[in-house]
């Protein structure tokens, strides 16, 4: 079994000393990885944006910063929350029957994000890109104002070129992003908000492009080789040329190979550089152990170091044989998958990266071997995981179509994964009505064939739940053919198409509800026997049983490791949460977690016996008792006496009736007549006090790391309590919060984000997470009526947070001014422009410098929205140098003059007003001397 705290802590390790090693890089190349996580503010609800009517509001709205309402620079935020990232908007939510059955009942929406963003005068002449790893679901983001970026899926990433739009020193850049969660792609809960991690990536002009490093090992004629590629890209102003170096490391550190190719980048353009490296006797990646190679590429212009991109991968071969399944490294592997949506209870789809690392354990701990991130694009950290852990990935597309814009997608996500060892599929659709079709050939085809422009190490596949008798359907247009439920059809199939090779997709959906052992429809709760298959399904015994029999079947990946929110079916409200997984939604196992385990694990011996032994008033009765073991023969002992024994089903499990009596029940597995393993089960009193069991007891500092914490209550002799149910209230001392609380009840409306949560047949959990710099301990208590409250200290391990960009308070630069033409006589500084007249005075931003001027008069002219805290009367507007006499008016009166023509900072305190300002300045340039604004322009927060 896997070690919870020894597992993490080398993880961590590990992950430190990569991310260590990035920021050293970084700061010895100047390229810069910044997280944007911190001090974003959220307005949850729409802000509309204004009816465009006139012909002047016509005009600008065609204009390239026509950002309105809360896209524009300027907008009034200040009443909006501020939050870190990852945030999930609807894991907030309360539930409500009239929201969508299939995303939980809860409410998702539109919201908007806003964050401001300093960018230093150093910065000027670097690439500048904006990252987002995920936003749920449509999204628009604009910088400054200026459209920069629309994207239509919840789950892939963007890198963003956002050069040309910033600004640089005092005046901070606006990031504006509005969220679209209405719109749904799954049948699933998919969360709604920035749920993944952000990013501000700062590089030369010639530079290594995002996910530029392609350097997945081959072996070829007993030879392994790295073929490298290296993608690069520049936004100079003329041709450049550099030289890349790769450096290649083994699972120590040590360096195994090593070349350089040199190349020439067009301005605005990219090229690549291609070389192939030879690696001797490389260590495997493999299940049991998975070797993890660093393929590092430095970019040079003579001495000097541009940039740098490091990735992880490993040695391996993968083969898919039509008669004998799945092959690793040429031994054979049957697949031991699971399907998994990416919520976590308490959370939402906001899950902590340690989170997501307690998940993958838990189900490596029930013996899967193989996952698939159904139906969509995971986040890159799990996969990084997953290659360090040792699973097998089948890494699937969101949507089947091969448009531009979903064709980018699908190259997004190949693009970023194609190095990681533990990637085996790629698949590019689930269960489509046009699967059995010529139009799902056809775009299977042009899908499986972009994908093989980019990579021709994996195959691709698709999962089919029907269509597959056709003449002509969407299997006949990929490498491996995925079948969803359709057990009838595996031999038919194979005995028509021999040369295919064939792999469950998805299987099993049969219900369970955890710690529940009678079905009860008024309940709408299901026992946990593995008796309860859907309309569609089989049992979990079933299921594995067809494929665990038949050789030229690859494996399975059943439906579900771990329970998610929405599709609760068979039912509907009250239960708004899945019943397929072998774990809850938190992570706690139910009947078929050990079903697995003791068909799949085959390095330990195995035994558990179901159910608790808690049946008061059914004395004498029988109860169905089930041991799942993968042993040779299994007894049942109660108090002391033999109920029975039989060989063990290695399928089926052994199931005995044995008449209930308090006491003590026993499972021991036996091999060659020895006992190898013994499970025990005894009957309870009432529960007395509580237990907290973190998953941890040491969290680093960093403000990401956070431990799942299981609660329980036990009887005064320290046994857990199966059937309590009592309401726990959580304090929390030190520096961290409670970011999510859950028990894996599908039926349960209690919050998600709460202080407090009901045990549900005797478990629950809490979810505490480090604050940024913490440091010390952290404190956790919990109490409830009648029990005896429970405590547990966490240690706050000091670690070098990643790299940040720094909060910012928000600046109101005045942009956009009109400059009139020189006048010798004084105008008039309110003078009406007509709507229509976008000539007469020019455009222009600060800094402005005008003459020396043949006619000594101009007016600028420009609006600005005044936030809120900048409209008490003590809001100033600052001008950073004005050239000549000056009058500065608002709205019509006069705030303030200069009266010396030498250029000098200027300042006018903003009286109370309305919302939107509209500012004009009067200047009269001196006698043959130069004039205008020569510094920016700003509203500011003045001294109370």
């Amino acid at each position: 079994m896997l070690r919870a705290s020894s597992l993490f802590n080398w993880l961590v390790a590990a992950c430190l000393a990569v991310l260590m090693l990035g920021t050293q890089a970084a700061q010895a190349a100047g390229h810069e990885r910044l997280s944007l996580d911190a001090g974003w503010l959220f307005h949850r609800g729409d802000v509309p944006m204004p009816p465009i009517k006139g012909h002047g509001m016509s005009y600008h709205n065609g204009k390239a910063n026509n950002g309105w309402g809360a896209a524009a620079a300027d907008f009034d935020d200040s009443a909006w929350r501020r939050l870190d990232l990852p945030h999930d908007w609807a894991v907030e939510s309360p539930f409500d029957r009239n929201e969508n059955v299939s995303q939980g009942y809860r409410a998702r929406g539109i919201a908007w994000y806003r964050r401001y963003l300093p960018l230093a005068e150093a910065d000027r002449g670097r690439h500048i890109e904006l990252q987002f790893d995920a936003i749920a679901t449509h999204s628009t983001v604009w910088v400054n104002g200026i459209v920069v970026d629309r994207n239509w899926s919840g789950y892939n990433g963007r890198s963003i070129d956002i050069t040309p739009y910033v600004r640089y020193g005092a005046d901070v850049n606006t990031i504006a992003v509005r969220v679209d969660a209405d719109a749904q792609e799954g049948w699933w809960y998919e969360g709604a908000g920035i749920y993944r991690h952000s990013w501000l990536v700062k590089r030369d002009a010639l530079h290594i492009a995002t996910d530029g490093l392609h350097a997945n090992p081959v072996k070829q004629g007993g030879r392994w080789t790295i073929p490298v590629e290296v993608t690069l890209q520049s936004s100079a102003k003329a041709a450049r040329e550099g030289v890349v170096d790769v450096v290649v490391t083994d699972p120590t550190g040590r360096e195994v190979a090593k070349g350089s190719a040199r190349a020439r980048v067009g301005a605005l353009d990219s090229a690549v550089a291609r070389m192939k490296l030879d690696v001797r006797d490389p260590q495997l990646w493999s299940l049991a152990q998975p070797n993890v190679y660093r393929v590092r590429a430095v970019l040079r212009d003579g001495s000097k170091e541009l940039d740098r991109t490091e990735v992880q991968t490993g040695f391996r071969t993968i083969r898919f044989d039509a008669d004998r399944g799945f092959f690793l490294n040429e031994q054979s592997v049957k697949l031991q998958g699971v399907c998994i949506h990416q919520d976590h209870a308490g959370v939402g789809v906001a899950v902590p990266e340690s989170i997501w690392e307690f998940r993958l354990r838990r189900l490596k701990e029930m013996g899967t071997n193989a996952i698939r991130f159904s139906h969509n694009a995971p986040a890159a950290e799990v996969l990084d995981m997953a290659d360090r852990m040792g699973i097998l990935v089948m890494d699937e597309n969101r949507n089947f179509n091969p448009s531009p814009d979903y064709m980018k997608q699908l190259t997004w996500l190949v693009r970023r994964d194609r190095n990681h060892p533990s990637v085996i599929l790629w698949s590019i659709f689930n269960e489509e009505p046009l699967q059995s079709t010529e139009a799902g050939y056809e775009m299977s085809r042009r899908m499986v064939a972009e994908i093989k422009k980019l990579d021709t190490t994996r195959p691709v596949t698709g999962a089919m739940h029907g269509g597959l008798t056709t003449d002509l359907n969407a299997a006949d247009a990929i490498d491996v053919v995925g079948v969803n439920y359709q057990i009838g059809i595996y031999d038919h199939y194979h005995k028509k198409h021999p040369k295919r090779p064939l792999t469950s997709t998805e299987d099993t959906s049969a219900y369970m509800t955890r710690g529940e052992y009678v079905s009860d429809k008024t309940k709408q709760v299901f026992g946990s026997y593995d008796d309860e298959p859907s309309s569609w399904g089989n049992t979990h015994r079933q299921a594995w049983k067809a494929i665990g029999q038949r050789p030229f079947i690859a494996g399975s990946f059943i439906w579900t490791g771990i329970d998610y929110r929405g599709e609760p079916t068979p039912y509907q409200w009250p239960s708004a949460g899945s019943f397929f997984g072998a774990m809850d939604l938190a992570g706690f196992a139910k009947g078929a977690f050990w079903i697995h385990q003791a068909q799949w694990v085959k390095d330990r011996p195995v035994v558990k016996l179901q159910p608790h032994w808690n049946w008061a008033g059914q004395e004498g009765k029988n109860i169905r008792v089930m041991v799942t073991s993968n042993a040779e023969r299994v007894r049942v002992v109660l108090n002391g006496t033999d109920v029975g024994e039989q060989a063990v089903d290695p399928y089926e499990m052994n199931f005995f009736q044995v008449p209930y009596a308090p006491g003590r029940i026993e499972a021991v597995a036996l091999k060659d007549g020895k006992e190898v393993a013994r499970d025990v089960v005894e009957t309870t009193g009432a529960p007395v006090r509580l237990v907290l069991t973190p998953d941890r007891k040491a969290l680093a500092g960093d403000g990401l790391d956070a431990v799942p914490i299981t609660v329980s209550a036990v009887d005064a002799q320290g046994r857990s309590v199966p059937l309590a149910q009592n309401k726990v209230g959580f304090a929390l001392e030190g520096q961290g919060a409670i970011i999510g609380v859950g028990n894996g009840d599908p039926n349960s409306h209690e919050p998600d984000k709460a202080s407090e949560r009901s045990l549900f047949n005797g478990l629950a959990q809490v979810i505490v997470q480090s604050s940024r710099e913490g440091r010390g301990t952290l404190k956790l208590r919990a109490s409830a009526d009648g029990l005896q409250a429970a405590e547990v200290e966490l240690a706050l391990n000091a670690v070098a947070a990643p790299p940040q960009v720094p909060t910012a308070e928000p600046t109101t630069p005045m942009l956009g001014w009109r400059i009139s033409p020189a006048a010798a006589d004084r105008p008039d500084p309110n003078v009406v422009l007509a709507e229509t007249d976008m000539n007469s005075w020019g455009w222009d931003e600060p800094p402005m410098r005008r003459g020396p001027e043949a006619s000594p008069f101009r007016l600028y002219r420009s609006s600005v929205n005044v936030r809120a805290d900048r409209n008490d009367g003590h809001g100033q507007l600052t001008f950073g140098s004005i050239a000549g006499k000056a009058e500065v008016w608002v709205d019509g009166t006069k705030l303030g003059e200069k009266t010396s023509a030498e250029p000098a900072p200027f300042a006018v305190t903003l009286p109370k007003g309305g919302s939107r300002r509209e500012v004009t300045v009067l200047v009269e340039a001196a006698p043959g001397q130069p004039s205008g604004l020569w510094g920016r322009v700003v509203l500011e927060r003045g001294a109370r």
